[in-house]
């Protein structure tokens, strides 16, 4: 397929590699012209505007935030302005469900599809095209862009006609995540304050009740204290979980979890952990048990 790819950050970068590698036509557009260079030397195409990406069947978003993508997408010269006719934006960050439905409807009203396509994966994952892709949208628009998912990821679980549930969907998975995250740091706490190993308290615990990948990747970094560098950084798990909350309240939906998850990021900022990976949420416990073996 002839496309393009905006946003090359460590997830952007290698899902673009991968979908040089297997063939498509790729049209790449990053704020920092190094890293579309990078693409380029792999042999994908550059573009010097948004509007020479969009110039294929399919635009691929792999952007930070709301506001990356709204500027992407939304403004003078963007997408929605640049997009042919029947074309489709496929946005694969990690979203608000309000900034979902106003694309759906900004696209439609341009003669555009919009699929949500959120992943679940690090960034290895994103190098080894084996993320995990939620995708929401048209389900012919869907169909269409099967070839690029499954370039990118081990398995597509199409969710729903609407984009919004994509997003919805992995922002409840992050959710989920983080909660995850503070109950294995403050488990963690527990034993190493009563003089258990660490790391060999995480083997136990994920070779026996809890062998998934989660918890052996969040328990390894927290036993190690190895929080740089990051691969998904605090400031971005904070930025999930006020979306996760957000939905909720639009939705009448309490989250006492989401609270106090909200707070312990934001203890983890103020403490000067914006650029830390989101794990570091789990080295708040012992820091604040008093462990010496904890993150200072």
């Amino acid at each position: 397929m002839k496309i393009g790819f905006i946003g090359l950050g460590h997830m952007g970068s290698a899902m673009a590699a991968n979908l040089v590698k297997a063939g498509h036509h790729v049209t790449v557009f990053n704020r920092s012209p190094e890293k579309r260079r990078k693409l380029v030397e792999l042999g994908a195409h550059e573009a010097a505007r948004i509007a020479d990406a969009c110039r294929g069947e399919a635009v691929i978003t792999m952007l930070a935030d709301d506001a990356a993508l709204s500027s992407v997408a939304l403004a003078d010269g963007g997408i929605i302005g640049s997009l042919p006719r029947g074309a489709i934006h496929v946005s694969m960050s990690t979203i608000s469900v309000a900034l979902a439905r106003e694309l759906t409807k900004a696209h439609a009203g341009a003669g555009q599809r919009f699929i949500a396509a959120p992943v679940f994966g690090r960034p290895e994952a994103a190098a080894a095209a084996k993320l995990f892709i939620v995708a929401a949208g048209e389900p012919a628009a869907v169909e269409t862009c099967l070839p690029l998912f499954n370039a990118l990821g081990q398995k597509t679980l199409p969710i729903s006609p609407e984009p919004a549930a994509a997003n919805l969907v992995k922002l409840s998975g992050n959710f989920l995540l983080a909660s995850a995250i503070e109950a294995l740091g403050e488990a963690i706490a527990l034993v190493s304050k009563a003089g258990v190993d660490r790391r060999a308290y995480v083997e136990l615990l994920t070779s026996t009740i809890f062998p998934a990948p989660v918890y052996a990747t969040y328990g390894g970094l927290i036993a190690a204290n190895r929080f740089e560098p990051a691969a998904f950084t605090a400031a971005l798990g904070f930025k999930d979980i006020r979306l996760a909350l957000a939905a909720a309240e639009s939705l009448r939906v309490p989250m006492p979890l989401g609270s106090l998850l909200h707070d312990r990021f934001l203890r983890l900022l103020a403490e000067g952990g914006e650029s830390l990976d989101w794990s570091a949420l789990g080295g708040l416990a012992g820091r604040d048990a008093g462990d010496a073996r904890a993150p200072g």
